[in-house]
């Protein structure tokens, strides 16, 4: 088939609706008889409830219901895990006692006739509590590491402790050493959207316009907790107004809009507030790592230990791949990797855009640039002399790999030839500039997914798969591989997603989408062709009645006898011959015989360049420069705006984002966009994202390998090292301060 529509770079299909406001989001389903819901949140970081004054709170104006621990009833919470979940502990059994695990945890919910009255009733209601001082701080003498119970399991994708020769005897007996320890704190994903679910129940039949990234798994979690049959819970969410992870889980706020909603006996809607987004929907852990590395006079790596750990909250493990990137990025003889976790008084981490690989990144490329230092090695001709020929970790050969095609890519549109090598060498003015350069990687991903093609009599074709799209263009890039199948211009296909009606898809994170709901759709569109073969064939009225399957051939959306183009009929006269729509549906899963013999990643090299002024410390990104090796790209003007906000979101990684706890409570003291600090239109430097010409065949049938998370992990280490470049300052720690700068 010729190839008509991938490739392209096709404005958004959603376009028209996101910019004139008619795209509805899922605040925006407003039902009749509609009540409103607002949490009342826990005010002590760790303790148990002694009391709740309602009766007042009760009479005020409006107030329909006070729910709390002692008239919720008792929910099922059926078990349920979803990949996405963490594997081991339980879950927050939201309002079914009296303990309270971490500060901000939901104690009550008050319902009324408006948001105003629902907001005051929760300002009102006063709660006791006997409350102890939490652990908030995987640095306090108190919190221990522990090893995560699902990184000793075979097969798990985090691995407690992994390793090939001897490490640590490797690094001590080096020529060159380096061993240095890294601390990135805990980031909030604050995307514009909050949280918000609509709940109406209709007898025992439950619809939530919710917020989801996961459709699926939230109609199977909420089944679950009210231990009812999953066909019973519908879930609707067409639009997204960003997620970055935060939305995978479904969290506490989505079983009280339906708890209050039955109460109540009439639809409710619930909103958090910013401030409640840094309670209870997951958080990126705060990481401190050790990187040890060992290397011989010219530059080959000798020995390699990275050691990290990361918060989680003592209810549930939550795991990531922080050291995993480590274990096949350079070649090296005797590697050592430790992953443990330090459970704390907070609420349950989650992940958040290149979850684990962008921290493990960080130590890692921080380190390798230290050592190119230390050996006074060009830091990309480092990367050059350790680049391995096959996953070391696994003993395979990789799907694709081009890192160095990446460099040389970037390199050259960055300049990097210009830079000097010594720190401080570089000036604008009296600013100082710096160069840093970082590798990127992202495993490609793939899961099972299914899709549905109906074929309509007026030329049209209606595409369904239950996907969500938090912005990186869902609609666009599903409909140019449903018309690349069809033969369809993609103004004939109406691509419909966000609803559990539609065939289950895996959740929209882990840069998988593509690979996995793409595949589907290609399936349903190939399955809908041989369908409409089997009936044209059988169809006395058409030209091609009575031909063998092989004497038939497509010509776009006509099928002909092959050679007589006279003979061809399209989609919409075959369908309206039929008397029927025609629908077939596709699913897509990775062959696991593939999959065992290639080590799968996508790739990237990130170039940064900084301004410091010397006398406050101050740190301005001048530009960001990505080359991505990620098989084929769909539609570049899609992937190149899902590159800008990674690199973006890895600013605001390398240089502002950080949540805060008060440490007598574990409060997050900085719960609003004033004191949260994210990158602002004026600190957006120039961006440029490049892609290597890479065919895997691999991967999945459409050779994608995704990258909505791989842009952001490399970022913020090449900003680290462009501010040692400027500066002659090495910051182990992120965000980088202003203080940091200044110091020593």
């Amino acid at each position: 088939m010729t190839v008509q529509f991938i490739g392209k770079a096709h404005p958004r299909v959603d376009g028209p609706l996101k910019v004139t406001g008619r795209a509805r989001y899922s605040a925006d389903f407003n039902q009749p008889g509609q009540a409103y819901a607002v949490i009342v949140s826990a005010t002590v970081g760790l303790g148990r409830i002694t009391g709740m004054d309602s009766a007042a709170v009760e009479r005020m104006p409006g107030v329909l219901a006070i729910l709390n621990h002692t008239n919720a009833g008792k929910l099922p919470y059926r078990p349920h895990k979803a990949g996405i979940d963490p594997a081991e502990g339980e879950r927050l059994h939201v309002l079914q006692d009296d303990a309270v695990r971490f500060h901000g945890q939901p104690v009550a919910v008050i319902v009324a006739e408006t948001l105003d009255q629902a907001e005051r009733a929760a300002l009102a209601l006063k709660v006791s509590y006997e409350g102890r001082k939490p652990i908030v701080d995987p640095m306090d003498p108190g919190a221990q590491k522990v090893i995560p119970d699902a990184a000793k399991r075979p097969g798990a994708r985090t691995v407690a402790d992994k390793g090939r020769g001897d490490a640590d005897a490797a690094v001590a007996s080096a020529p060159v050493r380096i061993d240095q320890r890294y601390d990135i704190a805990r980031e909030n994903h604050n995307p514009m959207e909050p949280h918000a679910t609509v709940a109406a129940w209709d007898g025992d039949r439950l619809t939530l316009w919710s917020k989801s990234q996961y459709l699926v798994n939230e109609q199977a979690e909420i089944a679950a907790v009210f231990g009812m049959p999953v066909e019973k819970v519908r879930v609707i969410c067409p639009f997204i107004g960003g997620a970055f992870g935060t939305s995978l889980r479904t969290w506490p706020h989505v079983t009280l809009a339906a708890l209050a909603a039955r109460h109540i006996g009439r639809p409710v809607k619930l909103v958090l507030t910013r401030k409640q987004m840094f309670f209870t929907t997951g958080h990126r852990p705060r990481t401190l790592q050790r990187v040890a590395l060992g290397a011989s006079s010219d530059g080959r790596l000798l020995g390699l230990v990275h050691e990290g750990a990361g918060e989680t909250s003592r209810y549930e493990q939550f795991t990531e791949a922080l050291t995993s990137i480590t274990d096949f990025m350079y070649s090296c003889p005797n590697l050592r990797t430790e992953y443990r976790l330090i459970p704390l008084d907070t609420g349950t981490p989650n992940h958040m855009r290149g979850p684990g690989e962008s921290s493990g990144a960080f130590a890692l490329e921080c380190a390798m640039d230290e050592l190119s230092y230390a050996l006074g090695l060009d830091p990309i001709e480092l990367r050059r002399r350790n680049e391995p020929k096959l996953d070391e970790s696994e003993n395979r050969p990789f799907s694709s790999r081009s890192l160095m095609a990446c460099y040389d890519l970037a390199a050259g549109r960055f300049g990097w030839s210009r830079r000097t090598p010594q720190p401080r060498s570089m000036r604008d003015g009296r600013l100082l500039v710096g160069m840093g350069a970082a590798t990127a990687s992202y495993p490609a991903f793939h899961a099972p997914a299914n899709a549905r093609v109906r074929l309509l009599a007026d030329g049209t074709a209606e595409v369904e798969a239950a996907a969500s799209d938090m912005g990186p263009g869902t609609y666009t890039s599903m409909t140019q591989v449903a018309a690349e199948f069809l033969g369809l211009p993609p103004e004939r296909i109406r691509f419909r997603l966000g609803q559990t009606d539609y065939p289950a898809t895996p959740s929209h994170g882990g840069s998988w989408t593509m690979a996995s709901v793409g595949s589907a759709i290609r399936a349903a569109c190939l399955a809908v062709r041989e369908e409409l073969e089997k009936l044209a064939i059988a169809d006395q009225r058409l030209p091609v009645f009575g031909a063998t399957l092989d004497a038939l051939e497509w010509s776009g959306e006509r099928l002909q006898r092959r050679g007589e183009p006279s003979s061809g009929r399209s989609y919409a006269e075959i369908v309206t011959s039929a008397g029927r729509p025609i629908e077939a549906a596709g699913s897509a899963q990775r062959d696991p015989n593939v999959a065992s013999r290639y080590s799968m990643h996508s790739f990237g090299a990130v170039f940064a360049e900084v301004a410091i002024d010397p006398d406050v410390g101050t740190v301005t990104v001048r530009r960001l420069t990505g080359a991505y090796g990620i098989g084929r790209v769909v539609n570049p003007l899609l992937a190149r705006s899902q590159c800008n906000g990674g690199m973006i979101g890895g600013m605001g990684m390398a240089l502002m984002e950080r949540t805060a706890l008060d440490p007598r409570d574990g409060r997050p003291v900085n719960a609003h966009m004033a004191d949260y600090l994210m990158p602002v239109n004026l600190d957006i430097p120039k961006l440029e994202a490049l892609f290597v010409d890479e065919a895997d065949p691999h991967v999945n049938p459409l050779g994608v390998k995704g990258l909505g998370e791989i842009a952001l992990v490399g970022t913020a280490p090449a900003i680290a090292n462009a501010v040692f470049h400027a500066t002659g300052k090495r910051v182990r720690t992120l965000p980088i301060r202003i203080e940091d700068v200044l110091a020593g």
